[in-house]
């Protein structure tokens, strides 16, 4: 079943669900505030792996501010259910967390805060697991008064660090891959930040994930070209239906996104 996933997926960009976790249940933010309960995450596995979802990321979205790492236990019930490849965040912060989710049944992990704090833990895990189980992503957000700076702790603190220094520093200790989300775009639905996606793309030789402001399939081609984004990665659009937001998980048919990329 990943083989096929995979090989499906190499004819266009990679479009992934981002599901937060908040406690035992997935949320929805915007800008990174106003979580709204979405659901049983176990459940939205379950429509996704029926939908056939590229692959799919769940971020924990408290577990930095708490000092604690991503439960395992969540981790194993989503290895035990996904059809296709998932990632996880969320606090982790030593190469042991990293081997525990790996052998839970997670492709990835998502480092976020403590890339920020300790790049050099980058540099280990890269060396240790291999870059293609490291991604990091950087949240994104505009000062009132100067330019735009990455900030951790689920959006809640400001880090002085210029996101493409930042993105380059990440690809040079080797991170697989750079998830760039910009915090004044999540959960808005009116396109990514085009220019923002477009720096870091440029910045950098890896894969870039553009994240942050989803609302229709044409953002996600804009995101690719003309933004040079690798993969996209999607909040409302797939959990929401219609002007209301009505909740209903959804995503679309390859054959839709293969077309809408070519």
């Amino acid at each position: 079943m990943l083989s096929d996933i995979h090989a499906k997926s190499v004819d266009r960009p990679r479009v992934i669900p981002i599901l937060l976790l908040k406690g035992n249940g997935l949320v929805k933010s915007v800008k990174f505030r106003d979580y709204r309960y979405i659901g049983d995450p176990i459940n939205a596995v379950k429509i996704f792996n029926d939908l056939k979802a590229d692959e799919l990321a769940f971020l924990d979205i408290l577990a930095s501010k708490e000092k604690r790492c991503i439960s395992l236990d969540f981790v194993h019930k989503v290895g035990d259910e996904a059809n296709m490849p998932f990632s996880v965040g969320g606090g982790i912060s030593k190469l042991s967390e990293i081997k525990e989710i790996i052998n839970a049944g997670g492709e990835k992990v998502i480092i976020n805060s403590a890339a920020a704090r300790n790049p050099e833990f980058i540099k280990s895990a890269a060396d240790a697991f291999g870059s293609s189980t490291i991604a990091v992503s950087i949240d994104v957000k505009k000062k009132f008064l100067g330019g735009p700076q990455v900030y951790i702790e689920g959006g809640s603190k400001a880090t002085g660090l210029d996101p493409i220094k930042f993105a380059r520093q990440m690809a040079s200790y080797g991170t697989g891959e750079i998830i760039i989300n910009s915090i004044d775009h999540d959960g808005m639905m009116e396109g990514y930040d085009l220019d923002l996606v477009k720096r870091i793309s440029e910045a950098v030789t890896i894969p870039v994930i553009a994240v942050g402001g989803a609302g229709t399939l044409m953002h996600l081609k804009q995101a690719v070209q003309e933004s040079y984004a690798s993969a996209v990665g999607v909040g409302s659009m797939f959990v929401y239906h219609g002007p209301r937001r009505g909740i209903l998980v959804n995503y679309p048919p390859n054959e839709e996104l293969v077309k809408l990329f070519h």
